[in-house]
């Protein structure tokens, strides 16, 4: 099992920054991939970013070149979020997947941009 706590969303004015961290607790030896999804009002949850255990990288477009996803040390994951739109308001939720192909979810936290 792995549980996992994000943080660090809130509200910020257009053209924004935040950064948002998801820690990972339990069997962290198991995780392979870590990625931030999001959930806007009325949309179904998508992919925002994800990070393998080696370092690749995969952004959906919508985020690419604005948002930079990393990990530190084996449980620890970023988000920085940079020239945030109001479209990128939504919940945003740290997921986790073992070699086995299990995924474990965070909460979410909520992002909010205003315009």
């Amino acid at each position: 099992q792995v549980q996992l706590v994000e943080s660090g969303g809130g509200l910020v004015q257009a053209g924004g920054s935040l950064r948002l961290s998801c820690v990972a607790s339990g069997s962290i030896f198991s995780i392979n991939t870590m990625g931030w999804y999001r959930r806007a009002p009325g949309k179904q949850r998508e992919l925002v970013a994800v990070i393998t255990s080696i370092g690749i990288t995969n952004y959906a477009g919508s985020v690419k070149g604005r948002f930079t996803i990393s990990r530190d040390v084996k449980n620890v994951m970023y988000l920085q979020m940079n020239s945030l739109k109001p479209e990128d308001t939504a919940v945003y939720y740290c997921q986790v997947a073992n070699a086995a192909g299990d995924l474990y979810w965070g909460q979410g936290t909520q992002v909010t941009v205003s315009s």
